[in-house]
């Protein structure tokens, strides 16, 4: 059956299509996909920096902590850069670029399958094991039948550092590859060789057992004395609190844009939205979210180049368990007040939950139902990288300067602000009749001590 428009007759009424010519319509305003909840700036306290630059003054420290050893590559060779054994607790503070130039040499590379078994408790430690690429696991007898994990170490970490002074011993752990694995070994001879060359390497190695340091605390602060428990009248110590003498000192990031409208766009365009404040809406956007990124990967403030190398763990098996997401916590033990987590890794916990028959409540942050572990809430946070192989990381955090942990900074009351700590700045008009706005965004991050932050790192969330 046809209809009369089809079969040729005249319309009996008004059509759609032309009476819209006379309809107003109904629009919304401008979308924009790459808006995300930004949680992060959400949920970070901002402190404000009137001078532009924050200085995070902390006690002084005398151990710099274990660093990671960093290698080169040449297809499938791999090298120790010299240098970087002086991150080797032996070997810190020695400075003869020529002795470590032939303990380089000495490295002897070896490959591991997932499974194999690198160093066996009981065998003779004879040698220091540098992780070039891979994960492994140490495993020490348990007091049951079933063995401990001490620790699980991957890329540029090490272990049997020990050995290379001090009498001859066994291995106290099992050493055991989780993924394959590639490291390099500098046998014990090779040090004792170089060192009967080297008066310089032998008076190190000889002067390790001799030297002292200042008291200390368990977290490498120098030590305040204190006396407790006494009877009588006798001399308290006495003491002072030190502080580092080069703090650390944060600069206000900036993010910026410019802006521009045509003054006939402007002038003839604003009905029903105003063409210039739309414009400016979705340039802020873009720019918060930007800012986010850089408070998560920017190299100098970056919370993921910011975290402490004690403060970075892996791991069990690849996928974030739930012993995983506990071993986080520890790291941050203080009151941890968030963690924040790619949404794929959210994901990936949920299924790990799922397949362990685990519910865990959710808490309420502002009025939104947050997924949480052990009443810490995990917010969702799409600036952590993701890479191809589907690995990511997942941080906790405290927050605030009142409870030493992470903060935001920021500086308000600047001139043309549009927003706290974002200012909007008529540049003119140009011979084109452009407009032009500049549009800048300052901020930045600190992490007051080192332990406000942790990071699980290599974290699978599958593809």
């Amino acid at each position: 059956m046809t209809t009369s428009v089809e079969s040729g007759e005249q319309p009996l009424s008004l059509g759609t299509a032309a009476a819209r010519n006379l309809a107003t319509t109904t629009k919304s305003v401008p979308q924009m996909q790459a808006i995300s909840s930004r949680w992060l700036l959400r949920v970070l306290p901002w402190v404000q920096v009137s001078a532009g630059t924050y200085r995070v003054n902390r006690r002084l420290t005398y151990t710099v902590g274990d660093g990671r050893v960093e290698f080169i590559s040449t297809g499938s060779q791999v090298r120790v850069i010299p240098p970087e054994l002086g991150e080797l607790p032996t070997l810190r503070g020695f400075g003869d670029t020529g002795v470590l130039e032939s303990l380089a040499d000495g490295c002897v590379q070896r490959e591991y399958a997932p499974g194999d078994v690198l160093v066996e408790a009981g065998r003779p430690a004879d040698q220091v094991f540098l992780i070039a690429h891979g994960k492994v696991r140490q495993i020490a007898p348990g007091a049951y039948d079933e063995g401990t994990t001490l620790a699980v170490l991957a890329d540029g970490e090490y272990f049997g550092d020990a050995v290379l002074t001090g009498p001859e011993h066994t291995w106290e752990f099992t050493a055991r590859a989780v993924t394959r694995t590639t490291v390099l070994t500098l046998p014990r001879r090779v040090v004792q060789e170089a060192a009967d060359r080297s008066d310089a390497l032998r008076d190190h190695l000889q002067g390790l057992s001799e030297r002292s340091t200042p008291p200390q605390n368990r977290r490498g602060e120098a030590d305040i004395a204190v006396a407790s428990g006494h009877a009588g009248e006798p001399v308290l110590p006495g003491t002072f609190v030190d502080y580092e003498l080069t703090p650390r000192e944060y600069e206000l990031s900036v993010a910026q844009t410019v802006l521009r409208v045509h003054t006939r766009v402007a002038d003839l365009y604003n009905e029903p939205m105003n063409q210039v404040e739309q414009q400016l809406r979705l340039t802020i956007e873009a720019l918060r979210e930007r800012q986010e990124h850089e408070l998560v990967n920017n190299p100098e403030i970056g919370l993921l180049h910011n975290a402490d190398l004690s403060q970075r763990i892996h791991t069990r098996s690849g996928p974030p368990t739930p012993d995983d997401l506990d071993a986080l916590l520890a790291t941050v033990w203080k009151d941890p007040g968030l963690i924040l987590a790619h949404p794929r890794a959210i994901a990936a916990i949920g299924r790990e939950f799922n397949a362990r028959g685990i519910s865990p409540q959710p808490t309420e942050v502002n009025g939104h139902a947050m997924p949480a572990w052990r009443g810490v809430p995990i917010f969702p946070c799409n600036k952590i990288p993701v890479s191809r192989s589907g690995v990511t990381s997942i941080l906790v955090l405290r927050t605030g300067e009142e409870n030493q942990g992470v903060i935001g900074l920021h500086r308000t009351g600047i001139p043309d602000e549009y927003q706290p700590s974002l200012s909007v700045r008529f540049m003119g008009i140009s011979e084109q009749a452009i407009i032009s706005y500049l549009v800048s965004a300052y901020y930045s991050a600190a992490v007051l001590v080192p332990d406000a932050l942790g990071i699980l790192e290599n974290v699978e969330i599958g593809l």
